[in-house]
């Protein structure tokens, strides 16, 4: 279990914010000028500051006399193709929020470039708190068996939407999710290889001509975890869920399982939300345990079972090393948004080391 310090640095390292770094710098008046002419009521003067979590896509306060708005955008530089999409982002946050799912408020989408040199968006800024570590610290039982709860709950609220309705029937293409995703992070891995890992390259080769047969398409988030979402301040309802910058349609026990993947993390976490609960006292803290967890989502969605499960978390180990190379390869090309980014190399050899034990579970020689 993460004591409270580990806590305390992850929180400070990952929370709040600071001066923006000076390679993620636009012209804060030219800004300032357009959100005056496009969100009702935008009273100037606007002060700006960069989050400091997150690596992806670098996300900012923006300030004025009357309210608080976020910005987020699409890093400068060298970029890998299909990465970074704002444009999609806004798009599910904005249905989202028509139906009045626990997302911010959206407020415009700005494709002109020559504004802050990329395209962005701004939403509402949503107060609450944001949980680094997943054992919910300095916290009774019952408050991290509600979490817990609300967690599952919002997950399966998501997966139970029909998208049609909401106008998203084109934000994805339905069925083939796994051999769809399957492909496009080998191709983003390997476009930002940095070292020969045995496991990821088995991956690369079993996971594609294994995939189960039953086929299913919802609304999936693709990073569901307990840092991407604002709890109420005193509360344990979820406000509001984000980060859908992986958000398309697909297979929701793809998504489900990669929530899931904390109770089978290797403890090897360093920051960004990645702590495991593996080493957890889960009855002691009054955390479900992966089976009970199992068995709410199945409650909320109607199902009996998930079955194959070991080919499910070995997807994602896979998936979540590809996603973490990624970073690095943006390190190393200069467009990572965050100073922590480079944290996350040692991370991937156990992450696909895991995945390849997950997939001789599942049969996998």
């Amino acid at each position: 279990m993460n004591d409270n310090n580990e806590d305390m640095n992850a929180t400070e390292k990952f929370t709040g914010t600071m001066d923006v770094q000076d390679k993620l710098k636009f012209p804060e008046i030219k800004l300032e000028e357009y959100l005056s002419d496009t969100i009702p009521n935008f009273k100037k003067p606007l002060q700006v500051k960069e989050f400091k979590g997150g690596q992806s896509n670098p996300t900012y306060q923006l300030m004025t006399p009357n309210k608080k708005y976020v910005l987020r955008r699409k890093p400068p530089g060298k970029l890998l193709p299909s990465a970074h999409a704002v444009d999609r982002e806004y798009k599910v946050i904005t249905a989202l929020n028509s139906i009045n799912y626990a997302v911010p408020e959206t407020f415009c989408l700005c494709e002109d470039e020559s504004i802050i040199g990329t395209i962005f968006y701004v939403m509402e800024m949503v107060e609450g708190r944001i949980i680094w570590d997943p054992t919910i610290p300095n916290s009774s039982q019952e408050t991290r068996k509600e979490i817990f709860s609300a967690k599952n709950k919002t997950l399966a609220e998501l997966h139970n939407i029909d998208y049609e309705k909401i106008g998203l029937a084109d934000f994805g293409r339905p069925g083939n999710y796994f051999a769809r995703q399957i492909s496009r992070w080998t191709k983003q891995y390997l476009a930002s290889e940095t070292q020969e890992i045995k496991s990821m390259q088995s991956l690369i080769e079993w996971l594609p001509n294994n995939i189960p047969g039953k086929d299913e398409t919802s609304i999936v988030h693709g990073d569901y975890r307990i840092d991407n979402m604002v709890l109420h301040p005193t509360e344990t309802q979820v406000l509001a869920v984000l980060d859908w910058e992986l958000s398309t349609l697909g297979h929701p026990l793809a998504d489900f399982t990669y929530h899931l993947m904390q109770w089978f993390m290797p403890d090897v976490a360093n920051g960004a939300g990645t702590q495991s609960l593996s080493n957890a006292d889960l009855n002691a803290l009054g955390i479900p345990s992966a089976d009970e967890y199992i068995r709410m989502y199945c409650e909320q969605t109607n199902r009996n079972e998930i079955e194959n499960i070991d080919y499910y978390l070995a997807y994602n180990f896979f998936r979540l090393a590809g996603i973490l190379q990624g970073i690095i390869g943006r390190l190393r090309d200069g467009t990572a948004a965050s100073e922590h980014a480079e944290a996350q190399s040692d991370r991937v050899r156990p992450l696909a080391d895991a995945g390849w034990e997950y997939a001789k579970k599942a049969g996998a020689i």
